[in-house]
Order: structure tokens, then C-alpha cells, then sequence
């Protein structure tokens, strides 16, 4: 996977996240389309986590004159409890 292609997979899931935005206004009185949309934003949170995280370690791997191909997809739950 590439830089570029990543980066067009993060676009597309910012797109997602904000349609979804609107539709959790949209969806309000009605509480089970209203889970459903808060349940896709949240996977589709984790998607942009994991995304961004496979950039940053592709560029870091370049950054150092080492091979971006051996950046590899990390699964969620390590993704999501990085400490900041």
C-alpha cells in the first residue's frame, strides 16, 4: 500500500465521518438509526486512527532511509490505547 493510496483511504473516511456528523443531526428523534450511525462513526474513528498511524510509520521508515514497505497495519486496540 502506498502513501498516496492511504492517503486517498483517510479522504475517504473523513467524508464518511462527516456525512455521518449530519446524519446523527438528522437521526435524532429516532434512537435506533441515530445507534447506528453513532456505531459506524465510531468504526470509522478507529479506521482513521489506524490509517494515520500506517502513515506516520511509512514516512518515519523513509524519514530514515528504511524501506516504508515494512510499516505494517497495527489492529485497533493497539492503535486506540497509545498514550499521548
Amino acid at each position: 500500500m502506498s502513501d498516496e493510496s492511504i492517503a486517498k483511504r483517510i479522504e475517504r473516511l473523513v467524508q464518511e465521518e462527516k456525512e455521518l456528523r449530519e446524519a446523527e443531526q438528522r437521526d435524532r428523534p429516532d434512537d435506533d438509526a441515530l445507534e447506528t450511525d453513532r456505531d459506524r462513526l465510531r468504526s470509522v474513528e478507529v479506521e482513521l486512527d489506524r490509517c494515520w498511524d500506517l502513515l506516520r510509520q511509512r514516512r518515519a521508515l523513509s524519514e530514515f532511509d528504511l524501506d516504508p514497505s515494512d510499516a505494517e497495519a497495527r489492529d485497533a486496540d493497539t492503535v486506540e490505547r497509545y498514550r499521548q
